[in-house]
């Protein structure tokens, strides 16, 4: 994956469709993992694309195999793990039948019961942030997919236990990032007492400050107030240059937070995925990690194509 493919002369959905399809299918064949770097984007937004390419069913078929085999073989040892299955079947759940398949349903008592008393999760920290660095992401994604899982599975008891301690460790450890604070309000639109409103209207003001004048928003930005967050190849930062996965992200927070698809801070977002495009169907996004390791082009691609599909530039936004 590199910076230097050239750009699409108009965005292709298919195209987009065909690059998830061969990077998913790539890693799950070579790695035979849930990545959330790949597969659980995938997961995410890949049903956005069914009206101009079905996708094989494999991935939703490795992370159901996690609940019915790999985990009644062995427990998890990777904890992380339980709350990216669950999230990857919630949300294509969401996004295909509407309703909590069940093994979906077993998903979610599994990453319930590896949940620690102090409402947090074993989170690897590989340093590639913002999904595999700290748990704080992984609290407030489980927080998110708890409240968002269909046939008001947020109201059972065992979703109830699992929110408050969630409640419990936000309390106890407050974001250091912006990114952090946009994922809150995320989980926030579905789940009580996580921000008030004035905190929500605070961090998008926040998210707005810090659009690029081309129209997107940079990850490295997203970061940029986490005073201890240091690259693994030791580079500085790049704050300045707009990427799919900020750009998808913030438009997606803006939206569930209920700014209209309308609105002109989100249209110039938008039209900067519509134009940033690869030829080959993704889009490039500099790891905030390494620059040997260019795998946040995955989650970033998804997150772009999520954010179409919010402000209606593809079918079937399902929140």
């Amino acid at each position: 994956i590199t910076a230097d493919e050239p750009f699409a002369d108009v965005f292709s959905a298919e195209n987009a469709a065909r690059y998830l399809d061969t990077a998913s299918l790539h890693w799950q064949k070579s790695r035979s993992c849930a990545a959330c770097h790949v597969n659980m984007g995938y997961m995410f937004a890949r049903p956005a694309l069914h009206s101009v390419l079905e996708d094989s069913g494999e991935v939703r078929g490795l992370f159901e195999e996690y609940v019915t085999r790999r985990w009644k073989e062995s427990p998890p040892r990777n904890i992380q793990e339980t709350v990216v299955v669950a999230s990857g079947l919630v949300f294509n759940d969401l996004q295909t039948t509407g309703r909590l398949h069940p093994i979906t349903r077993q998903a979610l008592q599994v990453m319930s019961d590896f949940q620690r008393e102090d409402g947090g999760w074993t989170w690897r920290n590989d340093g590639y942030p913002p999904t595999e660095y700290d748990e704080h992401y992984g609290v407030t994604l489980a927080a998110l997919t708890t409240g968002i899982a269909p046939d008001r599975y947020a109201e059972t008891e065992e979703a109830r236990r699992c929110l408050e301690k969630i409640r419990v460790f936000l309390r106890n450890n407050p974001p250091l990032s912006l990114h952090h604070r946009a994922m809150i309000a995320w989980a926030s639109c579905y789940v009580n007492d996580l921000m008030s409103d004035q905190q929500r209207a605070q961090t998008l003001d926040e998210l707005y400050a810090i659009q690029r004048p081309d129209g997107g928003w940079s990850t490295p930005g997203l970061l940029a107030d986490w005073k201890d967050l240091r690259r693994l190849d030791g580079k500085p930062h790049d704050t300045k240059t707009s990427d799919a996965y900020a750009t998808g992200f913030t438009i997606i927070v803006a939206r569930e937070l209920g700014v209209s698809s309308d609105d002109l801070r989100l249209r110039r977002g938008i039209d900067w995925l519509l134009s940033n495009q690869r030829i080959s169907g993704k889009w490039f996004c500099r790891s905030p990690a390494k620059d040997s390791r260019h795998y946040f082009s995955n989650f970033g691609s998804a997150f772009a194509i999520l954010a179409l599909q919010s402000c209606e530039e593809l079918p079937g936004w399902p929140f």
